[in-house]
């Protein structure tokens, strides 16, 4: 059984596939509390779903993109399980996850994009960078979301210590009402740096609606 928040079609906010129609899975429950977190909904709430059920879900909205997010994907007993029937039926899959568990089961399947939660999250000491980047793929993805300057300065930090830009694709997201886009932009201009700005265009799509897109 898995324990699901919710499953609709939308068109997909961020990552390399910004702007192409997905179906959203998001899992119910995470172990962070992440200090600006924007779906604080999916901790608790959700209903329970068998395999079969969860693929008839995914099934009715006849897109072929998928992503698996939370909450916390990884945290889920089974996910393989679900990705294997996925991969089976020909779906591309992304899972979304916040750096905090281990992706070593999953890295080759699927199309990560992984967090890396900077200090104004107050998770920085759960994150498994080290760890991770063991399985990572060159085309996998690492995100920062950034709230001030001082996150800023800290992904840069890691960025050069991990020598991450030579090992998996970088973006920087804004924390939606902590920092401007464009003084965001400023940081990554004035960083030198081949790194990507990761804007949540669903939230600019659809600004009045929290969930649900």
């Amino acid at each position: 059984m898995f324990k699901i928040n919710e499953i609709y079609p939308t068109i997909l906010g961020e990552s390399l596939y910004t702007g192409y129609p997905f179906i959203i899975v998001r899992f119910t429950g995470c172990p962070l509390r992440c200090s600006w977190c924007d779906t604080q909904y999916a901790y608790y709430e959700g209903n329970d779903y068998s395999l079969a059920g969860v693929m008839d879900e995914i099934a009715k909205f006849k897109y072929f993109n998928v992503l698996l997010t939370g909450g916390e994907p990884l945290a889920q007993n089974n996910l393989e399980k679900l990705i294997d029937q996925l991969l089976h039926k020909k779906y591309q899959i992304v899972v979304e996850t916040s750096g905090a568990l281990p992706v070593s089961g999953l890295a080759e399947k699927v199309h990560l994009v992984m967090d890396y939660k900077l200090p104004s999250s107050g998770m920085e000491n759960k994150m498994m960078l080290k760890q991770n980047l063991n399985y990572l793929k060159t085309s996998d993805e690492i995100k920062f979301p950034v709230a001030d300057k001082k996150d800023f300065n800290r992904a840069i930090e890691i960025i050069e210590e991990s020598k991450l830009l030579d090992k998996v694709k970088i973006a920087v997201s804004p924390v939606m009402g902590k920092i401007d886009f464009s003084a965001l932009a400023e940081l990554i201009l004035s960083s030198k740096m081949n790194i990507r700005l990761n804007l949540q265009i669903h939230k600019i799509i659809w600004p009045e609606i929290s969930r649900g897109r």
